[in-house]
């Protein structure tokens, strides 16, 4: 796989390829050539509008978080999924709800997915949005406004005995500066479940979280990023998070 630099052209290119990867049926007939045009591609694809029959989403009960622990278990999570749930939940964007409030108190009301061996954290789905109707409605989403601060990297390995690839190691950089610890969640999230699906991240493979300002001169190469609107200029395109190639 190539290695992605930070360019402007480059972040719009992972994007854009982003949206091809997911709905390549769509993709033809979007304008993807802009940040500008990607925004109003976002909107129209995930807003007040009847969501398609086939559309899915996972959703995410946190009652502590440890983010290298959150790290390993989001892993696990997107590797246990059947096939047809991995087809359904990219083409999805693989969307995520996240929601406050205590797994071990769920669990008897609930049926969960995925469980961390702590119970800090709960995955359901990814199903239809009626089948976690009623958890979403009964829980808050879970919001921490609060700037992600720099934090000592940490190294987590992803549960599982390697296959038929041995195990790799990559570094997972995060993007901190005027980004919220739910924000980091949601792009962290998508680049670690996206990884998993594309095959970048497996079993065994150990993983370095990296705290950084913003994702410029790191000297990194990497394999995959996850981009959105720059919080500094809303016109333009920032890299929250990257996955190295191995290391």
């Amino acid at each position: 796989m190539t290695p992605f630099p930070l360019s402007s052209a480059a972040l719009l290119k992972s994007a854009a390829d982003r949206v091809r990867s997911a709905r390549p049926e769509l993709a033809d007939g979007l304008d993807l050539s802009s940040a500008q045009a990607l925004r109003a591609v976002r909107a129209g694809l995930h807003g007040d509008r009847a969501a398609p029959a086939d559309e899915v989403l996972a959703v995410v009960v946190i009652g502590r978080l440890d983010l290298p622990r959150w790290v390993r278990e989001t892993c696990a999570f997107a590797l246990a999924l059947a096939p047809g749930e991995r087809e359904a939940w990219r083409r999805s964007f693989t969307r995520t709800v996240y929601l406050a409030g205590s797994p071990s108190n769920l669990r008897e009301r609930f049926s969960f997915d995925h469980v961390a061996g702590d119970d800090s954290v709960a995955w359901a789905g990814p199903a239809p949005g009626a089948r976690t109707a009623t958890l979403r409605r009964l829980l808050k989403a879970f919001e921490a406004a609060d700037e992600l601060t720099a934090q000592r990297s940490a190294t987590v390995t992803v549960p599982g005995r390697p296959g038929a690839r041995p195990a790799a190691r990559r570094e997972l950089y995060i993007a901190t500066a005027k980004v919220s610890v739910t924000e980091a969640l949601v792009h962290v999230n998508h680049l670690l479940a996206e990884a998993v699906l594309d095959g970048l991240i497996g079993p065994g493979d150990r993983l370095t979280l990296r705290f950084v300002p913003r994702l410029t001169g790191l000297g990194a190469q990497l394999a995959m990023l996850r981009v959105d609107t720059d919080v500094h200029r809303p016109d333009e395109l920032q890299a929250y998070a990257g996955l190295t190639t191995e290391v």
